[in-house]
């Protein structure tokens, strides 16, 4: 274990009913709200008129901007930080999932700074001060409602980026599980998918003495294993829905990883590909995840085996240690496909054509990943794996 620093100062409000902590919590920041969502169904849900209502109980003026893509462009991001320079704008509150709330940092960010937004997302200059802003969760799936991170899209250079500031965590976060009674199964499969990733981009990592933190990430994953199934079976029950939303944002806090790094190429990796193509993130990581494990098997094989008995039952009696680890990988395939997760990029019809494009994007900055350095070529046989 290494040493480390633990600090996350979002406010976690849990629980039905909470919407109700707006009037309590947006005042102290200012008058003036800018409201971020997406494609409009916070409106056919009636969450919109909720938050109105809370906005309008607390006498605010209110501005909106709505049509965040599910993959949030700079371009969103740009209007967001005009309406916030040219209104004055106090308070920023983010209504939806993670790409809302990812485009809202970025906002949040570019508000405070004099130049264009991206600059700050390709690290060209620091996010050092942002608005303040906070979220009322609607998909369990990114966590970031409760962390630093953020991914945009430069649609027009077809670049997608990860990138993070201490400046960016939201004052708080609403996480009420009746919120994502209306997720469609198809996104709620992405988000289950999404999460577990997260967990396992942990997972393999190279500190020595994380057992506590292992305990932690493997029984987060064997939780969601066993929700998933009755939760896509029964998509309004509320117990169901309260586990997954929670895990979702325990997978991403920055709790399970405390004194290691873990990889993050996989994330990398998949983001060359919906840069391109646009895909649904947690669709591509369902398709890469499997193959990075197997790409990377004999880095660490013993870590892989100890995933596969103890997260998916194999039983490592008369197997070597690179047997065991497999079978553990194609079990985690074979739970991503049956809960309905795509398996290979031709899924979403990708083909060989781009695969170079991808590969130089995803290894734009050089070599890759934190648990295994990945290359160009490295990249290349992933995704020619995936196909």
């Amino acid at each position: 274990m290494q040493n480390f620093t633990f600090w996350n100062p979002t406010k976690l409000i849990f629980g039905k009913d909470q919407i109700e902590q707006l009037h309590k919590e947006i005042p102290q920041y200012g008058n003036k709200v800018l409201v971020v969502y997406g494609g409009g169904s916070i409106k056919r849900n009636g969450l919109y008129d909720k938050v109105m209502a809370e906005l309008k109980g607390i006498d605010a003026e209110v501005f909106e901007l709505a049509g965040v893509e599910p993959n949030p462009r700079i371009s969103t991001v740009r209007k967001g930080v005009e309406i916030c320079k040219e209104q004055g704008i106090d308070f920023l509150l983010a209504v939806g999932g993670g790409s809302v709330i990812d485009c809202t940092k970025a906002i949040a960010a570019g508000a405070k700074y004099a130049g264009d937004a991206w600059d700050l997302v390709i690290k060209k200059a620091a996010a050092t001060e942002a608005l303040p802003f906070g979220t009322v969760l609607t998909l369990a799936a990114t966590g970031s409602e409760m962390n630093s991170g953020s991914v945009i899209t430069n649609w027009e250079t077809n670049e997608k980026y990860g990138w993070g500031s201490p400046a960016v965590f939201p004052k708080f976060s609403i996480l009420d599980p009746v919120h994502t009674y209306t997720v469609p199964k198809d996104q709620t499969i992405y988000g289950i998918v999404d999460m577990m990733s997260h967990v396992l981009e942990h997972y393999f990592h190279l500190a020595e003495n994380t057992e506590f933190q292992d305990r932690m990430c493997e029984s987060l994953l064997i939780t969601v294993m066993e929700t998933a199934p009755k939760l896509l079976s029964d998509l309004e029950n509320y117990e169901y829905r309260a586990t997954i939303l929670y895990a979702g944002t325990m997978a991403l806090n920055g709790i399970l990883n405390m004194g290691y790094r873990g990889d993050w190429a996989t994330h990398n990796i998949e983001h060359a590909v919906s840069a391109v193509y646009d895909i649904p993130h947690g669709g591509g990581l369902a398709i890469l995840f499997p193959n990075w494990m197997k790409h990377n098997l004999n880095v660490k094989p013993e870590r892989f085996k100890q995933l596969a008995v103890r997260v998916f039952g194999v039983d490592p009696a008369g197997k070597s240690t690179e047997e065991a680890a497999l079978e553990g990988i194609e079990k985690l395939r074979e739970f991503w496909t049956k809960i309905g997760a795509p398996s290979r990029l031709a899924d979403y019809g990708i083909d060989e054509s781009k695969l170079q494009l991808m590969a130089d994007k995803a290894t734009v900055n050089g070599e890759f990943g934190n648990f295994a350095k990945l290359n160009n070529q490295d990249v290349m046989e992933i995704y020619k794996a995936s196909l």
